[in-house]
């Protein structure tokens, strides 16, 4: 069985891509939208390692979002706000990248994940990297 901390991870990295493939649908600007779509199959592909973990592990695999997470409230409102042009939605994912970067150094910080985890987190941990630094990017290319 997999760690509660690794599992959350998980699930919050199936909302960061659920987040990504609702603000891509929503973005006015197809230079935008074609970078959306580029993380999003890079978070997809973080997503891939992480269940084959919980896979290994003998777990459910994550194929739907929490609902409840933060990480899920804050995308909704994020694809709200094309709704209100890019600009908006840009800060919205920076934001949202800074959430989930944190919850990986956190991860990473505790001693709450097992070996065979803390391998899969740390490979997954430089793909979140790019994404906050891409948020930073379009949050200052969209101000």
């Amino acid at each position: 069985m997999s760690s509660t901390v690794y599992k959350s991870l998980t699930d919050t990295t199936f909302d960061s891509v659920e987040g990504y493939r609702k603000a891509a649908e929503k973005a006015d600007s197809p230079q935008l939208q074609q970078a959306l779509n580029q993380r999003l199959q890079s978070r997809e592909q973080t997503l891939r390692q992480m269940n084959a973990q919980l896979e290994l592990q003998g777990d459910e695999l994550v194929t739907k979002g929490t609902m409840t997470g933060e990480l899920h409230q804050m995308w909704v409102s994020i694809t709200d706000l094309f709704e209100s042009g890019d600009e908006a939605a840009a800060e919205r994912v920076e934001e949202g990248e800074d959430y989930i970067k944190s919850k990986f150094e956190t991860a990473l910080e505790s001693d709450q994940l097992e070996a065979s985890e803390r391998s899969v987190v740390q490979q997954a941990y430089s793909e979140i990297c790019e994404g906050e630094r891409f948020g930073d990017m379009i949050a200052k290319q969209y101000d």
